[in-house]
């Protein structure tokens, strides 16, 4: 499969997220059956504004942390109503998607 091929399935799955949930770079590699690419998900991720408007700022580490040197996704996570732990990692037990739920 061809990197940008995997890049638009990666968006794909991205779309679906909710407002108000997040998801991981590891849950979307499986969602795609590829569980060993997390970090290509995380590279499509990083070149996403070349290729789609996606809703990026819903994809998170398995921890639940931001990205890093993005201050706005904090912001943009807040106004959908993301809660954060006091670690500043947002609380994946409340608020984690997984493709196939609504």
């Amino acid at each position: 499969m061809k990197k940008e091929d995997f890049y638009f399935k990666v968006y794909e799955i991205v779309d679906r997220i909710p407002k108000g949930r997040v998801t991981t770079y590891g849950a979307i590699a499986r969602m795609l059956g590829q569980p060993q690419r997390s970090r290509m998900v995380g590279q499509a991720m990083h070149s996403a504004s070349f290729y789609t408007e996606a809703p990026c700022h819903r994809v998170v580490n398995s921890q639940g942390r931001l990205v890093p040197h993005w201050d706005q996704q904090r912001a943009i996570l807040k106004v959908e109503g993301i809660l954060f732990k006091e670690n500043g990692f947002v609380d994946l037990k409340t608020h984690f998607w997984e493709d196939g739920e609504v």
